[in-house]
């Protein structure tokens, strides 16, 4: 095979766009985006000219995409969650190795599917954990593994949602009804059920949750909330939620003040303060947060049962100040704290003075996840370059099914009103 790949990239969305096309400017020796499809014709149009894409190779949509011959190397997949299996299915037939944004699927089915198929077209399928190859994780993987704290007893994590990441995205934005796309704790969390799984190098028995929509539902909603933040609301002034706040007025993310990139490139391609508030008063976006159809959890606690003996605690809230995560790993001979807003991790071996170490000053390029997005994009292409199979970091797709496994035992436990669910069964494929 060439020492560069040629890929073909299904779904221009966020990920799609602006990671994993992306790359092929970071590794343009490793790199070749050959064809594109998305349902939005100006992402495609304009995808086609940063990348010199032929028109022939330009596709309305994947299925339109992956039913022609083989165009590529490789797939990158960055479409809706409930596609995922459906577009890499097809493609593995094709004959192409994938690089699958997760989750796999809610559908336990469909990543069954998905695994049977790829060990049958013996073809690489890699999702996209990226939590793994960013530096703080890294570290902390080094330091459980080293035996510092000795072993691992109890951790206690976090995912910070944030509070204006969850109007945006779980309320007002694409992943807010578990029916079209997947429940909250798959979507968001696998990420978290993964990295505390390879971290602490443990497998999980079983699993009991609690959680529910809490703020964000119609009974919830002030006294004179209008159904749209720019239609004569009376409690605007004094809503943190409201749409002007969070995408024109917001010091970081805010439009009026130089932002032109995620979240506003959601709700318009090229964001001006005229086109967000266009898409304020006719899109998704502009809806009361009280007001919208909306039905993942805005909160959820998830106990992980481990089959050592050891538990695992999960937290998921949208309501925080900050986007990021923090853990806590207790183990027989001492403390890790790790803090990803701080990009700091505190050691306590017992009996000694805390060890402090700054992860800033380990790495140059903390963004993106922390800065794994591109070095996992870098290690699937190398993988693939150099035909070998994934390594003890890399997530390929029966990996990846133990932090699903555990995502979709938390759904099926909260929905049952916290009975504990067994892994073991939904293990056989």
């Amino acid at each position: 095979m060439s020492k560069k790949l040629n890929v073909a990239i299904a779904g221009l969305g966020s990920r799609g766009k602006d990671t994993y096309a992306a790359a092929a400017k970071i590794f343009p020796d490793k790199m070749k985006i050959v064809a594109v499809a998305d349902i939005d014709e100006e992402k495609v149009r304009e995808a086609a000219i940063e990348y010199q894409i032929p028109k022939k190779a330009c596709f309305a949509s994947a299925e339109e995409m992956i039913a022609q011959d083989k165009l590529a190397d490789v797939m990158f997949i960055a479409t809706q969650d409930r596609q995922h299996v459906k577009h890499a299915v097809p493609a593995l037939k094709k004959g192409y190795h994938l690089l699958l944004e997760k989750p796999i699927s809610p559908d336990l089915k469909e990543c069954r599917e998905l695994v049977k198929t790829a060990r049958e077209c013996n073809r690489q399928v890699i999702i996209c954990h990226v939590l793994r190859y960013a530096p703080f994780y890294e570290k902390l993987k080094e330091l459980i593994d080293s035996g510092l704290i000795g072993e691992i007893v109890s951790v206690m994590a976090i995912e910070n949602v944030g509070w204006w990441h969850q109007a945006h995205s779980f309320v007002r934005g694409n992943w807010r009804d578990a029916d079209i796309t997947s429940p909250m704790i798959l979507q968001k969390c696998c990420h978290d059920m993964d990295i505390l799984l390879w971290l602490t190098g443990k497998t999980c028995k079983s699993v009991s949750s609690f959680g529910d929509t809490y703020l964000f539902r119609k009974e919830q909603a002030p006294k004179g909330a209008a159904e749209r933040c720019l239609d004569g609301c009376e409690v605007k002034a004094d809503c943190p939620f409201d749409a002007e706040k969070i995408y024109i007025d917001n010091k970081k993310y805010g439009v009026r003040h130089g932002n032109c990139k995620w979240p506003l490139d959601v709700l318009t391609l090229h964001p001006t303060e005229e086109s967000i508030r266009e898409a304020l008063y006719t899109g998704p976006y502009g809806r009361c947060v009280y007001h919208c159809d909306n039905n993942v959890v805005d909160h959820q606690v998830v106990n992980l049962n481990m089959t050592d003996g050891s538990t695992i605690s999960l937290t998921m809230c949208g309501f925080t100040a900050e986007i990021s995560r923090y853990t806590k790993f207790m183990g027989t001979k001492g403390e890790i704290i790790a803090d990803m807003a701080e990009n700091t991790i505190y050691i306590t071996e017992f009996g000694k003075d805390i060890d402090v170490i700054d992860v800033g000053e380990l790495a140059e390029d903390l963004s993106r996840h922390g800065g794994g997005d591109y070095r996992l994009v870098e290690e699937f292409l190398d993988m693939i370059i150099e035909g070998r199979e994934p390594d003890g970091r890399t997530t390929s797709v029966e990996c990846s099914m133990e932090s699903h496994y555990c995502a979709l035992a938390a759904e099926e436990s909260r929905l049952k009103g916290g009975t504990v669910i067994e892994i073991e069964p939904m293990r056989q494929i």
